[in-house]
């Protein structure tokens, strides 16, 4: 038998919470609610009406259903905020960096650039340089491609958002939008995304964006000599990241997956 809560009325208002999470945007109306909590709708009334005074929930006006309000949704993305998700994945990020044996990162997307929040080395011989907080142009990096493929549906939205000329990280680097654009949508249809000497010589990476319901939010990616990663294992690579890190994803988190050209 599972223990009681030692304050019901804060419980009540969390087992609300949690099925107005279930229910989505088109929410729950007060004997839907009522109902499948077990509870009197009179007393789920008056813990709605004080959710809904702090904004943790809203009413539509139309249906009067019940839904998650806004400041519920803060309280969710203060959570995932670069510290709070680098202490989450870190654990399974050394995972997959002993698994794979190469270098992996945390990333998140700041303006045109990617920020690396989070990475861990391997025990090898041959390593790859690397450092927590610094920056490289979101275009140039798999990390970058992972989260910015996640979303953008068509050419003209991505070149208006990302007008400035692309540096030249290497003689390989791909510079004209249309070139970048071919590449996210390769990403986007395959499932990941990917960049070999663009963003450093000898150096190529593979990068899975991580979601929360239509947005991409930050990315993990592995990295290696370009001559460790061919095509082949980068497909094999994808496959390891989401055996390591989709099970310590927090509910309401996904991995990228292919989406078909439309």
């Amino acid at each position: 038998m599972p223990d009681r809560s030692p304050l019901g009325s804060v419980d009540k208002a969390l087992m609300a919470l949690q099925q107005l999470g279930d229910a989505g945007s088109q929410g729950l109306s007060l004997s839907s609610l009522a109902r499948q909590l077990g509870l009197h709708k009179a007393s789920l009334h008056r813990t709605l009406a004080a959710l809904r005074h702090r904004n943790f929930v809203e009413q539509d006006e139309t249906t009067a259903a019940y839904r998650l309000g806004p400041n519920l949704l803060a309280l969710a993305d203060s959570y995932l905020r670069d510290g709070s998700l680098r202490g989450v994945l870190h654990e399974p990020l050394r995972t997959l960096s002993a698994t794979v044996s190469e270098l992996c990162h945390l990333g998140t997307l700041s303006g045109n650039e990617i920020v690396y929040v989070d990475k861990v080395e391997p025990q090898r011989a041959i390593r790859v340089w690397s450092e927590t907080g610094r920056r490289s142009p979101a275009l140039t990096t798999a990390l970058g491609r992972a989260i910015i493929c996640q979303s953008f549906a068509d050419f003209e939205s991505f070149a208006v958002s990302f007008p400035d000329e692309i540096p030249a990280r290497t003689p390989l680097t791909r510079r004209s939008p249309t070139a970048i654009w071919e590449e996210l949508a390769a990403a986007r249809a395959r499932g990941f995304a990917k960049e070999e000497q663009e963003n450093e010589a000898g150096i190529a990476c593979v990068a899975v964006a991580i979601r929360r319901g239509g947005a991409a939010i930050a990315a993990i990616s592995v990295t290696a000599p370009h001559e460790r990663m061919p095509f082949e294992r980068m497909v094999s690579v994808v496959e390891t990241i989401h055996r390591t890190i989709a099970p310590s994803l927090a509910p309401g988190l996904s991995l990228q997956k292919p989406i078909a050209a439309s």
